[in-house]
């Protein structure tokens, strides 16, 4: 059976008998996992190196010694990895409230101890989904801010008028250059941000 998605799952629970468990049912299902059994050794882990380029969420257990996960949810959500990292709580009983709560605030999904094993994969396979679609966001927009680093001053301020809707015979009159030069300025901006209209220039930017 080969996973939908080539992603990796990070499980945080002290109890080492529900990770093995979790990474046994894991392995089953051919997705990667590695483990850590308090939040400040996955908080540590990633201080130390960045996060892998590929889909990823988090399996955190709500309630553990020292920090808790619900400690541990918030400074991710501070650092705005909930959408690159989705959080799957891990909640007994005691604490779906708690949980649900969690959900409001950003969190992926909870499951209930025990859980199906079906129903939480099925939850991790669209986890690593929305991971997915968010690093290709973030891919983008970076290959973007590269175009937009490689323009000149110049190019900047025709490409700021031209989305603005300004014609040729407008930019150069409030750039005081030549229509000829705006012409040569435009089609150096259309190519290096890799558009073939204003609009499309846009709509790139828009997407910035």
């Amino acid at each position: 059976m080969q996973p939908l998605i080539d992603g990796l799952i990070f499980i945080v629970d002290d109890d080492a008998s529900v990770r093995e468990a979790l990474a046994w049912l894991l392995r089953s299902r051919r997705l990667a996992s590695e483990h850590f059994g308090s939040a400040e050794a996955f908080e540590q882990y990633l201080s130390e190196a960045p996060l892998p380029d590929q889909p990823r969420c988090l399996l955190l257990d709500v309630r553990m010694p020292g920090m808790s996960g619900l400690v541990l949810f918030d400074r991710l959500a501070e650092r705005g990895l909930l959408a690159e990292m989705p959080v799957i709580f891990l909640t007994g009983h005691a604490d779906v409230p708690t949980a649900v709560e969690a959900v409001k605030r950003g969190a992926f999904d909870f499951c209930e101890k025990p859980f199906s094993d079906n129903a939480l994969v099925d939850r991790i396979e669209q986890a690593l989904g929305m991971s997915q679609r968010a690093l290709e966001v973030q891919r983008v927009r970076r290959g973007l801010a590269d175009r937009i680093a490689e323009l000149t001053d110049r190019e900047r301020d025709v490409m700021r008028l031209v989305v603005e809707g300004l014609p040729n015979k407008l930019i150069a009159d409030q750039l005081a250059i030549s229509v000829r030069t705006v012409e040569v300025h435009r089609a150096r901006v259309f190519e290096k941000m890799e558009v073939k209209s204003a609009v499309e220039l846009a709509n790139r930017l828009r997407d910035l």
